[in-house]
């Protein structure tokens, strides 16, 4: 099969021809449709996260079919499409497994970083954490859903229930996290880099009530902001956003130093979380909300040998919506199977 490697962090990625994978035992095949490009990936090439799998097939946003099952898989069959997350394998023993927690497990295994991902035509994946992908989405507009959807999802919930909510940086996640805020008849304020008029017109093509520039800050107080840009600095900046009893959300998995500030910022009752990972839970749940909710997924497609360029896109912020690789082509989103 033909994938796209990374041997060392910081280093060039490499396009290959690797064997074609074979399932172990509860485990299935997926021939990749689609793998969204995350900034997650550009932390593990850039080494900001620092216990890959090496070498390492990148990418956690898979959208494909099922090429082949593994002794005891039961839960797909061949032919059927499912979507592979971030959160590949947990333990089903530690604390937090135990306590409905398991985006916390002690040894979780995380796709495209301790285990093969989908930059790649073939991927193997635990068949207990795969996802049914809700119908109506092409692989491509399906694969957005599986990170910057669901780690938007989990944010969003522990937002809490807020009428106002500030969305700080409006790249993939944001992007879907507006359509669902929206939905729920929340009231949306993007903040975008100052001078990203582009990203601000998208914003509100999405439903966001308002948009401008992080620095000015919104025009009324927030009861919640969400923190999707991987800048420290922003943190500050959104506590002063906030309505006593808010909430700022930190929803990326790396960020860049928080700079101190006064505790007057913080108090009344205001707080400060960071979201780790997802659930299976979650997952269920946000699948059927997207579809539900019908939340369009605006992509940027690139070809598979391509994966080093839209990277550098997104490390640019020149990719508005979410860029996709298009590895092949696996069928109508919605074939019955």
């Amino acid at each position: 099969m033909r994938a796209i490697v990374l041997d060392r962090q910081g280093g060039p990625l490499a396009e290959r021809e690797l064997p074609d994978p074979s399932p172990g035992p509860g485990e299935v095949v997926v021939r990749v449709g689609a793998c969204g490009v995350c900034r997650t990936d550009l932390h593990v090439l850039d080494g900001d996260l620092t216990e890959p799998k090496l070498p390492l097939v990148l990418g956690h946003q898979i959208a494909g079919r099922v090429a082949a099952v593994g002794e005891g898989a039961e839960r797909f069959r061949v032919g059927e499409r499912v979507g592979v997350p971030w959160l590949g394998w947990t333990c089903n023993e530690c604390r937090y497994c135990r306590s409905g927690r398991e985006n916390l497990c002690e040894r979780a295994v995380f796709t495209g970083y301790g285990r093969d991902g989908g930059y790649g035509e073939l991927a193997v994946a635990d068949e207990r954490y795969c996802l049914s992908l809700p119908q109506g989405y092409s692989d491509a507009e399906a694969a957005p859903l599986l990170c910057a959807g669901l780690i938007g999802y989990r944010a969003l919930r522990m937002c809490g229930e807020p009428a106002t909510l500030g969305l700080y940086g409006f790249g993939a996640s944001a992007h879907i996290v507006c359509q669902l805020a929206v939905h729920e008849g929340r009231r949306v304020f993007a903040l975008t880099r100052p001078g990203d008029a582009e990203g601000q017109r998208f914003a509100r093509e999405l439903g966001a009530e308002w948009a401008g520039d992080s620095v000015a800050g919104p025009p009324e107080a927030l009861e919640a902001a969400i923190i999707f840009a991987p800048a420290g600095e922003l943190v500050p900046a959104a506590l002063r956003s906030l309505a006593p009893g808010g909430r700022v959300v930190c929803a990326g998995i790396h960020m860049s130093d928080i700079p101190s500030f006064p505790y007057s910022a913080l108090w009344g009752e205001r707080s400060v979380r960071s979201v780790a990972n997802l659930t299976r839970r979650d997952g269920a749940e946000f699948m059927e909300l997207a579809g539900a909710a019908g939340v369009r997924t605006t992509v940027e497609r690139h070809p598979l040998a391509q994966a080093g360029e839209a990277l550098e896109r997104l490390r640019s912020g020149r990719v508005h919506g979410a860029a996709v690789l298009e590895v092949s082509e696996t069928g109508p989103a919605s074939d019955p199977v």
